[in-house]
């Protein structure tokens, strides 16, 4: 890190709300947000969320034709430039990425083409990646940079890596970055059940607190149990230390392991080695009070990730979250809403826990370490600070 980087503002929209008072006030019970639709596990926005949302899409005609992934980052890309009382005239750059991006409005299309043979007018224009960003900048009339990227689960901390440089370079003052992702169609929950990675559908229609269908940083579980969720999430970056800063973040790190097969993670996680030593700096293991684990809910990813952690910070490591057993795995934007998640745990001065994995409680909150990792090894570590 060549200067402190100030996260001044962050919202989200997921399964477990669309404020900043509904997601704490979720995140303080011991329930999931997880439920069966169609034989399938799925964790998707509540009805009010969705009521927004379709508020949104009808609020301008231009909105009408967009995918959910584009309309969830309007909207928190809104609320968080509300936050940190940004103004369209500040200019301030845009990175917003998807490991899916447009899926619903693509199977659409395409199931369009296969009967007709021809290809809608919009297809094109409305299912390219760089769909979000630009619409996003557009929407909040900055005339900044914009850029959009897929780097499938490590998404949106890519997005901050990049708003980072980017400041860092003098080239900009202020950066939105985060990550949006509306996965819950057909063919993308049947790609992760052929990679026989999926939650399968049992006993788990109702909620319970007994009943966890997916078993993140569950060492012993005995089978996988991902299962996607759906949402946004946007922060405001500024260089320096600033007044109003909800969190500093204090060190980057990054790493990519050479691809062995598709999904290119071993077993001790050397990319996560790499991300969290890097990012950890001049910072001792011990001084990290928390880390917020990518653990997606599978057998051999949540232990790599696990043993990777023993490596780095050995077996008196800091206490382990994640929040993926409660809203599901968001692919692209699951790294920054575990951001969220840190910074709210950090001003509260509250740990939030896995109820079904024991750990050790941390004395204070004042520095948290989150990790994201996806499809061909490309791990991220950042360390946050509380102000």
């Amino acid at each position: 890190m060549q200067r402190p980087i100030s996260i001044t503002a962050i919202s989200s929209i997921s399964p477990i709300g669309n404020s900043a008072d509904t997601v704490w006030k979720s995140y303080q019970d011991h329930q999931h947000y997880i439920e069966e639709k169609d034989g399938v596990l799925i964790s998707q926005l509540s009805k009010s969320s969705k009521e927004n949302i379709e508020h949104l899409r009808f609020s301008d005609s231009k909105y009408k034709a967009l995918d959910d992934s584009v309309l969830y980052a309007i909207y928190s890309a809104r609320n968080a430039m509300e936050q940190a009382q940004w103004k369209s005239k500040d200019s301030f750059g845009v990175n917003i990425g998807s490991s899916r991006g447009a899926t619903q409005l693509f199977e659409a299309y395409h199931e369009d083409f296969l009967k007709e043979g021809k290809s809608k007018t919009l297809s094109s224009p409305t299912t390219t990646l760089g769909n979000i960003s630009s619409w996003v900048a557009h929407d909040l009339q900055t005339q900044g940079p914009e850029i959009s990227h897929s780097i499938t689960c490590s998404t949106a901390l890519h997005a901050m890596l990049n708003g980072i440089a980017w400041l860092n370079s003098g080239m900009s003052n202020k950066f939105l970055v985060g990550g949006s992702e509306a996965s819950l169609t057909p063919f993308t929950i049947a790609q992760m059940q052929a990679l026989k990675i999926y939650a399968k559908a049992k006993c788990h229609s109702e909620r319970s607190e007994e009943s966890y269908p997916c078993r993140a940083l569950d060492l012993s579980k005995k089978e996988n149990t991902m299962i996607l969720g759906e949402g946004a999430c946007m922060a405001c970056l500024e260089i320096g230390e600033t007044k109003n800063a909800l969190a500093l973040i204090k060190g980057i790190g990054y790493a990519t392991e050479i691809l062995e097969h598709n999904t290119s993670l071993s077993t001790d996680a050397k990319c996560f080695q790499r991300s969290m030593a890097m990012a950890l700096g001049n910072l001792k293991p011990n001084d990290i009070d928390i880390i917020v684990t990518h653990t997606p809910g599978t057998i051999k990813g949540d232990l790599a990730e696990y043993n990777a952690i023993v490596k780095v910070f050995g077996n008196d490591h800091p206490a382990l979250t994640t929040n993926k057993w409660k809203l599901g795995h968001t692919f692209g934007a699951s790294g920054l809403l575990s951001v969220e998640m840190a910074i709210f745990m950090m001003q509260h001065q509250q740990f939030i826990p896995v109820p079904f994995v024991e750990t050790k409680l941390p004395e204070h909150f004042n520095t948290i370490m989150v990790n994201a990792v996806g499809f061909g090894g490309n791990a991220v570590s950042i360390v946050l600070q509380k102000p």
